[in-house]
Parts: C-alpha cells; sequence; structure tokens
C-alpha cells in the first residue's frame, strides 16, 4: 500500500542519516506550530538550520526541487521565527534554510538554499 506520510517519513529518517554523517546535529524532527511544518531542525557549526526535505522517486511530476515555493519559504521562515521565540532563542542567533532533495536513491543538500530576504538561491 502506498501511504505519503509513511514514505516521507522514511526519506526523513534517510536525510536525518545522511546529515548526521556530515556533522549536523538534528535537534527536531516535524517540528509543527500554527504557522506551519518543519522537517528537520538541527546545528551545524555555529548556525541552526531548517530543513525542507522533498522527495520523488522519479520526474515524471517534476523535480523535487520545484516544490520548494515562495509560499513554502514563507511559511518555513515564519515557522523558524516560532521556533526561536518558543525556545527562547534571540532572532540574532544565526540562522539558515537548507533543501534536502531526494530523488530516487540520489541525496542533495542545498545549504542555505533561501533566506529570508533573497528568495531563491538555488
Amino acid at each position: 500500500m502506498y501511504n505519503k506520510r509513511v514514505i516521507g517519513n522514511d526519506k526523513e529518517q534517510l536525510v536525518a542519516a545522511y546529515l548526521k554523517e556530515r556533522g549536523y546535529e538534528i535537534l527536531c524532527s516535524n517540528y509543527f506550530c500554527r504557522t506551519g511544518e518543519l522537517d528537520l531542525i538541527a546545528k551545524d557549526g555555529n548556525y541552526l538550520v531548517f530543513i525542507e526535505v522533498k522527495f520523488r522517486s522519479n520526474i515524471k511530476n517534476g523535480y523535487p526541487e520545484e516544490a520548494i515555493t515562495r509560499r513554502k519559504m514563507h511559511s518555513m521562515i515564519k515557522t523558524a521565527n516560532q521556533y526561536l521565540l518558543r525556545h527562547g532563542l534571540s532572532f540574532d542567533t544565526p540562522c539558515r534554510f537548507d533543501v534536502v532533495v531526494v530523488l530516487g536513491d540520489t541525496i542533495k543538500v542545498y545549504q542555505n538554499a533561501f533566506s529570508i530576504e533573497e528568495g531563491y538561491l538555488f
């Protein structure tokens, strides 16, 4: 049976393990609040990293990167702000937004994929 939620959770766990191998410290997965959801939150060096994971088994429905719309970026930014507030962190905390795409068996990390000011950088 095809269940998008189960597959999504499996891919997020795969990505979390992949990032751990590359030095990220995973702090949280599937962070929800009223403004949205963040797949993973991690530390990478001095940065607090908010991570979106996108998976496609093939490109029939487009590349996974294409699913990161301005609306999604706006939701991630608002949700990241809520995370900072709830955890008593300053808005001066060094943060970035990474996007990790999984296409078939290939994983690609876009570090600092977008910022609050710049929009798309891929």
